[in-house]
């Protein structure tokens, strides 16, 4: 992160950890504060937050049954429907004036992508047994398997990065874009900028979301094709 006099946590050091820590926490806090909120007060028929939400979470497993199952969407919507609110939140503060998003910074993309990288292999393991699971590395042809199971490795590892920068990438590359835009023309340019990165929140937030799905149906089924 760059160092920003305007940042409105800048009275605790312009230090790129001591920011993405407050940042996280920030992004952490707005993610339960409206979740709380959607929940404070259930009715039969919602309205306000509680109605966004459910609109969020219906959405969430529909997406999971299509990519996965239905099994799969509901058994693991606490983690996929709570990494992508969380990343929703960590990218919308990109657009606030004054905050930086955490997702913008690889130390948080790779945690997250790491979280999501040890957990499909623990549930990959749980579901199918130790030595299936680690069989089906080797592929179904057996005379290519000295071949394969190093390229289905490097494959898994690869993931690490995949998820990590691509969300990192992203989001870093936006929030350079509206510093450029807020430079160059303060206020013209950068309400199409606003706009655009909104829309970026909301499909990093998705894709993050769905890789973690398709992820975890790929483990515990053994499916290859899900990848």
């Amino acid at each position: 992160m760059e160092d920003r006099i305007w940042l409105i946590f800048g009275f605790l050091g312009h230090n790129q950890f001591v920011q993405l820590i407050v940042h996280t926490l920030l992004a952490a806090f707005l993610a339960v504060f409206v979740a709380k909120l959607a929940t404070r007060k259930l009715t039969i028929v919602p309205g306000g937050c509680q109605n966004v939400m459910e609109a969020v979470v219906s959405g969430i497993l529909y997406i999971g049954k299509d990519v996965a199952s239905e099994k799969v969407a509901r058994k693991y919507l606490t983690l996929a429907g709570s990494l992508a609110i969380f990343i929703f939140f960590g990218n919308l503060l990109e657009i606030i004036p004054g905050f930086e998003p955490p997702t913008g910074n690889v130390n948080l993309t790779l945690t997250l992508a790491l979280i999501v990288f040890i957990y499909y292999h623990y549930e990959g393991i749980k579901a199918q047994g130790l030595g299936h699971y680690i069989a089906h590395f080797a592929g179904p042809v057996k005379w290519l398997s000295p071949l394969m199971f190093p390229v289905e490795v490097l494959s898994h590892f690869s993931r690490i990065i995949s998820l990590s920068f691509r969300l990192f990438g992203n989001i870093k590359g936006d929030d350079l874009f509206l510093l450029v835009l807020l430079m160059l023309a303060p206020w013209v340019f950068p309400l199409a900028g606003f706009a655009l990165m909104t829309f970026s929140a909301v499909l990093q937030a998705f894709v993050f979301m769905v890789l973690t799905y398709v992820y975890l149906y790929g483990a515990i089924t053994g499916s290859e094709e899900a990848l």
